[in-house]
């Protein structure tokens, strides 16, 4: 049988235990669930320090894993299915239930409500807290910590306006496999911007081009694009802002850029001859 790799915990020697019927494997592990406990954390394609970093795991998501072997987690993220490896020292058993994300490109976690107080963290935006108590200018989180409480949304509220939210990250360095403003790419801006409006997204591009929305109604000549369409090519997706600027994550600046439509598409044919493959309407 063949699988999707990214998106099934399944190995020659080792699968999820849910997978015994379908997938032949040396043995198989029920699992168990864990939470990411630091600010973020890269989850490599093998389990090795210099391996490729796949997608990035944030605050408080949670993950199955089914084996924890030289200092990294095997395992199967909840928020968007992907498989990979963790490092052991960012993640503990579950033990808070989130009710709060963040929606700042970061903040700062302080010890005390108190903006002069040296912060003891600092959590990306689309980290998920669990607020016990809250006060107009502070946020107080489970295991200890306080949060400046406007840059806290209710997870059961999403937010609006998912091309704003990806503004918010213009000019951050292009990272492959990054979902932070510390660094990300094209699919992981378009991800981050779409969980938070409450739009479940996959993480690679090929995926969001299979998954997300329904074909935007645009002529050969790109006529008709709207903001918020998904426009992709082979590898990379950006947003459009308008009909007819785009913002994404690229390797060309290596940065989140705005620009028009038409001048990447140019140049992206005329580097790798790669032709736009799909616009989705989300």
């Amino acid at each position: 049988m063949t699988y999707d790799t990214r998106l099934t915990p399944a190995r020659p020697d080792l699968a999820a235990e849910h997978l015994r019927e379908t997938i032949q494997a040396d043995a198989y592990a029920p699992g168990r669930r864990m939470q990411v406990v630091r600010s973020f954390v890269d989850v490599k394609r093998a389990p090795a320090d210099s391996a490729p970093t796949d997608t990035q795991a944030l605050f408080g998501e949670t993950l199955i894993v089914y084996e924890q072997k030289n200092g990294f987690c095997w395992g199967q993220l909840d928020r968007d299915r992907y498989v990979g490896y963790i490092d052991e020292t960012a993640l503990a058993e579950k033990s808070f239930k989130p009710n709060h994300r963040v929606r700042t490109r970061h903040t700062m976690v302080y010890p005390e409500p108190s903006i002069k107080a040296p912060p003891v963290e600092a959590l990306p935006f689309g980290a998920e807290v669990n607020v016990v108590s809250a006060s107009k200018d502070f946020s107080e989180i489970q295991g200890g910590g306080h949060i400046f409480s406007r840059h806290l949304a209710p997870t059961t509220r999403p937010l609006s306006d998912f091309v704003g939210l990806a503004e918010m990250f213009l000019h951050t360095p292009y990272l492959w496999g990054g979902k932070t403003d510390m660094g990300i790419d094209c699919s992981g801006l378009a991800q981050l911007a779409l969980n938070a409006i409450g739009v479940p997204a996959p993480r690679d591009t090929d995926m969001m081009e299979a998954a997300l929305g329904r074909p935007a109604d645009i002529d050969d000549r790109m006529r008709g694009l709207r903001r918020g369409d998904l426009v992709f090519w082979r590898g990379h997706v950006a947003i459009m802002r308008d009909e007819h600027t785009i913002i994404h994550a690229t390797a060309h600046s290596m940065t989140v850029m705005i620009e028009p439509l038409q001048t990447a598409r140019d140049r992206i044919r005329s580097n790798n001859f790669s032709e736009i493959t799909a616009v989705r309407r989300v």
